[in-house]
This record gives structure tokens, sequence and C-alpha cells, in this order.
């Protein structure tokens, strides 16, 4: 669930992300890259995130096009309801959805797992927005298969502002049809670079996420959704912050 956050320590984040959620490397492309489907892996132990300065890499906004818009048989559609997935927090207790949307609407976040250094950025960025996400009444809520770790407990305690769900088991990726399958080669290219799917998630499954966002008002219904395996390429701040604007939300 949210921990304690001090506005003034977020130019502090970018220094210590790479320690949050279990980050480190690699940071090389060829194995950010590889994957089935064009997205990739989850997260590491708390004793292999060493290397924040190697955490994070930049993001390219979405095309106006595609904003809005799910890749080919992914996601819930607007005007769904969201199924009521469950995940662990960094204290390991149970969360369902449900539990969270019914205080207000959250932007609900899939992504690949922290080791990822695009990932990380996107975390970082949703981070230091939150007083605007705030003041329009939504919670973000990321979810990845990593399973919590003392380590992403201690740090992520004071410097993430929402809440970081494990989806180990990847029951909730697989709801929402967000499922990106790691097939055999991919998996072992990326055993090779230190990247164990298996170690990260204490599953045998090889699932991480298609990254993906869900706008969800309070009563569970997705009034906004976008999914793009191009891991590379998410929806920017101000891309987000102008869709919550668009939907009117919270709802009355």
């Amino acid at each position: 669930m949210p921990g304690t956050f001090v506005i003034d320590r977020v130019a502090r984040i970018a220094l210590v992300f790479g320690c949050v959620v279990s980050c480190s490397k690699p940071a090389n492309d060829s194995v950010s890259g590889a994957t089935s489907s064009g997205a990739s892996a989850a997260a590491p132990s708390a004793t292999a995130s060493s290397a924040p300065s190697q955490s994070m890499k930049d993001l390219a906004s979405t095309p106006g096009d595609k904003l809005g818009t799910l890749a080919p048989n992914t996601g819930i559609p607007v005007g769904q309801m969201v199924p009521d997935a469950h995940g662990r927090d960094l204290d390991g207790n149970d969360v369902a959805l449900s539990a969270l949307y019914a205080k207000g609407p959250i932007l609900l976040v899939f992504y690949r797992g922290g080791w990822c250094p695009y990932c990380n950025s996107e975390i970082h960025s949703l981070t230091t927005a939150f007083p605007e996400y705030q003041r329009r009444g939504v919670t973000p809520v990321a979810v990845r298969v990593d399973t919590p770790d003392q380590e992403a407990k201690l740090k992520a305690t004071y410097t993430i502002p929402f809440p970081v769900l494990s989806d180990s088991g990847a029951a909730a990726i697989e709801a929402f049809h967000v499922v990106n399958h790691v097939d055999d080669a991919t998996l072992a290219k990326m055993k090779g670079f230190g990247v164990d799917l298996e170690k990260y998630s204490g599953k045998t499954h090889h699932e991480i996420a298609i990254p993906a966002f869900f706008l969800v008002d309070r009563r569970g219904v997705v009034r906004w959704a976008h999914s793009d395996p191009d891991f590379r390429t998410r929806p920017s701040t101000a891309q987000l912050l102008g869709v919550i604007d668009a939907a009117k939300l919270p709802d009355p």
C-alpha cells in the first residue's frame, strides 16, 4: 500500500530509484527487448540491486493516433467492468483491486518488472507527478509479476506514494489479457544476462506483463485503456493527465 511520501524528497528519487523496486541491470537493449512479443522481463532479488546508475532509460511518448488503443487481443475495453484481481503489497498483504477503486478512481499500470530500465522510468514519472494525480482524485496502482522483497519494501516505503502490487502468479495479467509469454529461447538468453524470471517471480510460468494502462472509476468500470507491446513507448505524464481531465473523474 502507499508509503510515507514527502514532496521535497522527489528530487532524490532518481538517485535511489534503481533500488526502489529491485531494479538493476541489464540496461543493454539486446536484453531489454528480448521477449517473444516485443515486451520483456521481470525483477531481481533484493541482493542484486546495486547499480542505480543504469536503472532508467528514456521513454518515447505514445503517438497521438495510438493513444487510448489496445493491442490486438489484449486488455479490457472501455465500458466494461474490470475483473476483481488481487495482488500483494510490499508487506505481503493481499490487496483486491475492488478495495482500491472503491476509495476513488485508479490508474492501473501493468509493467514488465523492476529490472526493466524503461519501466523504472515510468514508475519514476508516476512518482514525480503524484501530486497532479492526487489533485485529480486518481491514485496510480502499479502491478508486476515480481515478488515483494525486503529491500523493495524498505526503500519504496519512503519513496513511492502509491500501491505497488506483486502478481507473481500472473493471475492479474491473465485476467486483464496483458500477458507476454516468454519463450524458451528468450528465457535462456535472458538467463545468460543474469535475468532469471523464475527467481524474480518465484514461479515457473514465464509470463510477464505487456505494458498497459487502465483508468478505472470507483464503480470498477474502465473509462480509458491503452496497451502496447513496444516497451520503449508509453503514454507521457502530460498525455495521462490529459486523459484523466477529459474523463471528468472522479464520478459524482
